[in-house]
């Protein structure tokens, strides 16, 4: 297992340094616009003097300017270290198993996990398994459940009372309600093998399932 955090300071360092540049920057600018303001103040015609207004909202839209690029150092400064922290705290979830929204189930040795997520409580639910040619391979009746997070097992038997090979299957959830289908998300089950600080946010690898954002990581196990 590899955990990728020394990206994290690495990323941090850089955005320091841009934001020092930026920093620089921007001083440069208002002492640019300052010479600039007193040489032509120096230099106006005395019978046609600049118009007050007219500094005012020049200094106004420099002081706009230096707020906003601040603002946005601040921003950007905040956004590292928040994405520091999460890289440190899934680091924890390494090696564990965690449900996230799939359709894939992993049969091994005769056992396979995997979840339903329901939004109400349901009379009943019915977990259906199928092949990579999308053949049924064996119907689970779960029973009523409440709202949440139902974890189930297939112990590998199929419909017909034959034992299925190992390797991956697929399944898919069907929840009712006064015999009315309601929402049921189905969620694959899976270990966290590394975690990764992208330009999109904190990743988690969990093997073959890919790759999935810390929001998408419905339940540590």
């Amino acid at each position: 297992m590899v955990t990728s955090v020394s990206n994290s300071t690495s990323t941090t360092a850089a955005q320091a340094a841009a934001a020092a540049a930026n920093t620089s920057q921007l001083g440069a600018t208002q002492d640019r616009f300052l010479k600039l303001l007193v040489t032509q103040m120096k230099n106006q015609d005395p019978l046609n003097p600049l118009d007050n207004a007219q500094v005012t909202s020049q200094m106004a839209q420099l002081s706009t300017v230096s707020g906003i690029d601040k603002l946005n150092s601040t921003v950007q400064a905040l956004s590292s270290s928040m994405l520091a922290t999460q890289s440190l705290q899934a680091v924890s979830m390494i090696g564990h198993p965690v449900l996230v929204p799939g359709k894939e189930i992993g049969l091994v040795d005769g056992v396979a996990d995997a979840a339903v997520n329901l939004a109400q409580p349901v009379d009943g639910v019915t977990v259906t398994v199928t092949d990579a040619s999308g053949a049924v391979v064996r119907t689970l009746n779960l029973g009523s459940q409440d709202t949440g997070i139902t974890t189930f097992q297939w112990d590998g038997m199929t419909d017909t009372g034959s034992t299925a090979p190992n390797g991956k299957y697929n399944f898919t959830a069907t929840a009712k309600l006064g015999g009315q289908k309601v929402d049921a998300t189905s969620l694959s089950y899976g270990l966290v093998n590394s975690v990764a600080q992208t330009q999109g946010g904190v990743k988690v690898n969990i093997g073959q399932l890919g790759d999935f954002g810390l929001d998408s990581i419905m339940k540590i196990l």
